[in-house]
């Protein structure tokens, strides 16, 4: 059973924060969609993920609460399908603890993993983290790793103090592994990511 804490956050913001919750569990999503607003979040929710995706292609959405079990599809087929085209943080949710599915979960594409169930508050903290995480690397010019040193704005690059040349779409793979030091990334995630980049880079030069 969740605990639902009624203090609300001391942290206000000129704007909410949308969160969308993709979950079958309407108790859950019942119980999220009153509490979360407390923290100064909008809540998004639906029961099925292809009405969940629909939303998410309709709304601008800062974090989507991804259930793993869900009917149709399963959360992870949910969450590489969201990465083929965005790069929304996720944090997925699960009645199983097995370290097997925290592993996948974040090899395709989550930023973070619950286990149900779980305390509200502390759901609100991880997203809080994850939010802020990502607005940090918005707003960074430079990424640094050890060594590496990576210019976001000029689009330069260097490695022990030596300047390196590179392609676009080398830079663009650089700044994906630079923006999350120790993280694992698999060839299909690599690939989707440079697939959202190349739609992008169309975009601009159609418009």
């Amino acid at each position: 059973m969740l605990k639902l804490q009624t203090k609300s956050s001391d942290k206000q913001s000129d704007m909410d924060r949308t969160l969308l919750i993709i979950d079958d569990d309407e108790d859950l999503v019942a119980a999220l969609g009153e509490y979360l607003p407390k923290f100064n979040f909008k809540v998004l929710s639906s029961h099925q993920p292809d009405a969940g995706l629909k939303i998410l292609a309709k709304e601008k959405v800062d974090l989507v609460i991804l259930d793993v079990m869900l009917p149709g599809q399963d959360g992870m087929q949910v969450c590489k399908h969201i990465r083929l085209s965005s790069a929304v943080p996720i944090i997925m949710l699960t009645a199983r603890g097995d370290i097997g599915d925290r592993i996948v979960g974040l090899e395709v594409g989550a930023d973070d993993y619950l286990t149900k169930p779980f305390e509200p508050r502390e759901l609100v903290a991880r997203i809080e983290a994850i939010l802020r995480r990502s607005k940090t690397l918005s707003t960074q010019q430079t990424l640094r790793f050890k060594d590496l040193e990576v210019d976001l704005k000029s689009h330069r690059v260097k490695a022990y103090g030596e300047s390196l040349e590179l392609t676009a779409m080398e830079f663009e793979i650089l700044v994906l592994l630079a923006s999350k030091p120790g993280t694992l990334f698999t060839r299909d995630q690599i690939m989707n990511h440079l697939r959202g980049w190349i739609m992008t880079v169309i975009h601009a030069l159609s418009t």
